[in-house]
């Protein structure tokens, strides 16, 4: 698996369009990218981490093209919300002792 690590920080007063746009393109990188999902945490007020899940990094390096066009109002309004979204890491995971959820 293939781990990106993202560092953010939001204006004042931008979480709720942030988040929302954050889930909106995330969704669609999954559905269309054959991302394995992305995490995001809050540190505080402004700043955010997130990281994204890869089956690998071929995969990573490749996706983008398969975006439909809304992905763009998605990055769009994340880009406007945003002091800085930039990557901190990419790295390569060797061993998950994550508790896997379970289906209800």
């Amino acid at each position: 698996m293939y781990i990106i690590l993202y560092t953010i920080k939001i204006k004042p007063n931008q979480e709720d369009k942030f988040i929302e746009s954050w889930k909106g393109l995330t969704t669609l990188i999954y559905k269309y990218e054959g991302s394995l999902g992305s995490r995001l945490h809050k540190k505080d007020a402004l700043n955010f981490f997130a990281y994204a899940q890869w089956p690998d990094k071929n995969t990573f390096d490749n996706a983008g093209g398969n975006l439909p066009e809304e992905a763009n109002y998605f990055r769009n309004t994340m880009k406007a919300s945003c002091e800085k979204f930039e990557v901190l890491e990419k790295f390569e995971m060797i061993e998950d002792l994550l508790k896997q959820q379970q289906s209800e």
